[in-house]
């Protein structure tokens, strides 16, 4: 009997022993299993402040811009204003860091202030973003897919459906806050305005092969600037008097783009090609045809200030900040250069040159259609530097990726300045523009973009 009693006892605490080795182990897998849990809720939140997220959103609407073929000026409307509602949106986020863009740009209002505890600021400011990019593009399908993609990976990393409807409604509510702004600015009005009247005049612009389209946006000036006073605020000198007398300025010019525009130089034909940037390429092989579409000059700058970010490491909020400078200098530049443009009606040189020297000559580039002078990329491109270079700083050398999915190789700068240098005089190797165009364009650039950086404050000190 006490031996049996012995085995039971000894039994009992072998049990016990088992059961406690037992729990011990159900207890390290349930902590396994809600660290992992905890890991794989939590990865949403690293997802949100890569800055990644807004540099795709961006790029997407780039694809769609492409896709879509809007002219430059109108792609820089199609940029600016899903860009500042990410800012305004920012800069609620972090209100010591950012200033309000109220008193800064024209008839702008403040946003509304978050009222969700559960809204996440920077998935907010991606749905405005697409909100509002939706509105402005055709291909409004694509944005729709980026944004359920986007969103489902972020449910998929854990995002709480609370946290995405409130952020979603905020969005919202910054969108429609922003399109309102949007609906005053005369885009709207310029639609329905007559197109340009061709001028016979030998001086004045026409329209140009191989499509002779119409003029791009003759009433752009009309467009409501965001930070300068007007559109003729930063007028350029007048451009040379039209005069073909063996050895005037302007012949002398026009030669210069005759012998330089071709592209017989390799170095210059690749500096030209990598500029180009012209969103609609019609090319004609009997009677065929079809086109060739590329980002505009502001879609290039666009990828220069997704590199500066990337390579100096920027927050999401920083990366905001910055395509909202860019985008802000590219609006008001494109309004300043067409403002120009429709004044001084300026003739290309394509078409004097086939009139008066050549008439077989055509240049590298196809010529755009809208007026010679000044030059619109070296006029934004000014811009844009100008707003890169006050962020980034003057020696800031980058490797530029932008053309590389054009089938262009990749080209290296020291600067933003640098970059806007050699965006100017391809202009000249493309044979579009003569030289009084890119010398004067880059200076009224750099007024625009100087105005635009002692006017537009958005980091406090």
């Amino acid at each position: 009997m006490i031996l049996k009693l012995f085995f039971n006892t000894k039994a009992f605490f072998l049990r016990r022993k088992e059961l406690k080795n037992l729990l011990f182990v159900c207890l390290m897998a349930g902590s396994v299993i809600t660290f992992n849990s905890c890991k794989e809720n939590n990865a949403y939140k690293e997802k949100l402040q890569n800055p990644e997220l807004f540099q795709n959103s961006m790029k997407k609407l780039t694809d769609v811009i492409v896709y879509d073929i809007f002219s430059p000026p109108v792609a820089s409307r199609v940029y600016m204003y899903p860009t500042i509602a990410s800012y305004a949106i920012m800069q609620k986020a972090h209100p010591e860091k950012y200033n309000s863009l109220e008193g800064q740009i024209n008839e702008y209002t403040n946003i509304p202030d978050p009222t969700d505890e559960n809204i996440n600021m920077n998935l907010a400011a991606i749905h405005a973003f697409l909100t509002i990019s939706r509105q402005l593009i055709f291909s409004e399908e694509k944005i729709n897919e980026f944004q359920d993609k986007t969103y489902a990976e972020l449910q998929e990393a854990g995002l709480p459906d609370n946290i995405l409807e409130a952020s979603k409604k905020y969005g919202d509510l910054v969108a429609q806050h922003i399109s309102k702004w949007a609906d005053t600015d005369m885009y709207k009005q310029t639609r329905t305005y007559p197109k340009y009247t061709i001028l016979d005049e030998p001086q004045y612009w026409k329209p140009t092969p191989p499509d002779y389209m119409d003029g791009i946006e003759p009433s752009w000036s009309k467009i409501r600037t965001l930070v300068l006073d007007s559109a003729g605020q930063f007028p350029p000198k007048p451009p040379l008097s039209y005069d073909l007398t063996e050895g005037s300025p302007f012949r002398t010019q026009l030669m210069q783009v005759y012998n330089e525009g071709t592209g017989t130089d390799q170095n210059k034909r690749d500096i030209a090609s990598f500029w180009d940037c012209n969103p609609y390429v019609s090319h004609h092989v009997g009677h065929a045809m079809f086109a060739t579409k590329k980002i505009t000059p502001g879609g290039h700058w666009m990828g220069i200030t997704a590199i500066a970010s990337k390579k100096s490491k920027s927050t999401f909020d920083e990366t905001v900040n910055a395509y909202a400078n860019v985008t802000t200098s590219l609006f008001d530049a494109f309004i300043s250069c067409w403002d120009e443009k429709w004044r001084s009606l300026l003739v290309r040189p394509e078409t004097v040159i086939n009139a008066n020297i050549d008439e077989e000559w055509i240049p590298l580039l196809q010529t755009p259609p809208f007026p010679e002078y000044t030059s619109g990329h070296s006029v934004i491109s000014r811009a844009a530097a100008v707003a890169l270079t006050r962020l980034y700083g003057d020696n800031f050398a980058f490797d530029d990726t932008t053309e590389v999915e054009y089938g262009l190789p990749v080209r290296s700068f020291t600067s933003f300045i640098h970059a806007s240098e050699e965006a100017a005089i391809s202009r000249l190797y493309g044979g579009i523009h003569y030289m009084m165009a890119i010398e004067e364009g880059v200076k009224q650039g750099e007024e625009v973009g100087q105005h635009i950086s002692k006017n537009l404050v958005t980091l406090k000190k």
